[in-house]
């Protein structure tokens, strides 16, 4: 039970940090959020800055595992970016990387979290995804040309959409995503 509360207080916080920023939270809301009293929630937490610390490592965490499983998943380079691709804009996924968002760009950071996020390094997911695409280029599955370039528009375009409502768009990329990965084929 301790640790299915410890989840459903986490779950309420990810959502609303995603929304409103550290500063723009308050401990009240992901109480009434989470469907708990407020003081209940300080027996789990000391803060909500220890909240936003743990929930941002378990962004940068899960993004970390997203892009080293890449080169494990089955299929084609194509279906292994497709794979990827669709776990990147999953909802559960896209609350996290507005939390790194956030973690980012705010002014006032815990430390905690500002130790993760200099952890994480853009380079490494290019790095990580180069030899997939660079082996689909030879292939013949993505256009030729630079690749490193490629990549890094190809994440940009992922970054952008990540910050979209997919549904208010009319998007749904379990049936979409090949428009996003046509960027990186012929």
């Amino acid at each position: 039970m301790f640790d299915e509360r410890k989840d459903q207080i986490k779950k309420a916080a990810l959502k609303l940090f995603a929304e409103k920023g550290l500063a723009g939270t308050k401990m009240s809301m992901i109480a009434e959020e989470a469907g708990i009293s407020q003081g209940l929630t300080y027996r789990y937490f000391e803060s909500k800055d220890e909240i936003f610390g743990i929930l941002v490592e378990e962004a940068i965490e899960e993004s970390r595992n997203a892009i080293r499983n890449i080169g494990t998943l089955p299929g084609s380079p194509l279906e292994q970016l497709k794979a990827f691709t669709l776990r990147l804009l999953d909802e559960n996924h896209k609350q996290y990387f507005l939390l790194v968002q956030q973690a980012q760009t705010s002014e006032v950071v815990p430390s905690k979290a500002l130790e993760a996020i200099e952890r994480y390094s853009p380079q490494d997911t290019i790095e990580q995804i180069m030899p997939i695409f660079v082996r689909g280029q030879q292939e013949g599955l993505f256009a030729e040309g630079n690749a490193a370039k490629r990549l890094i528009v190809f994440l940009s375009v992922l970054n952008g959409l990540m910050l979209q409502d997919a549904k208010a768009m009319g998007m749904n990329w379990a049936q979409d995503v090949d428009l996003v990965l046509n960027i990186l084929t012929k």
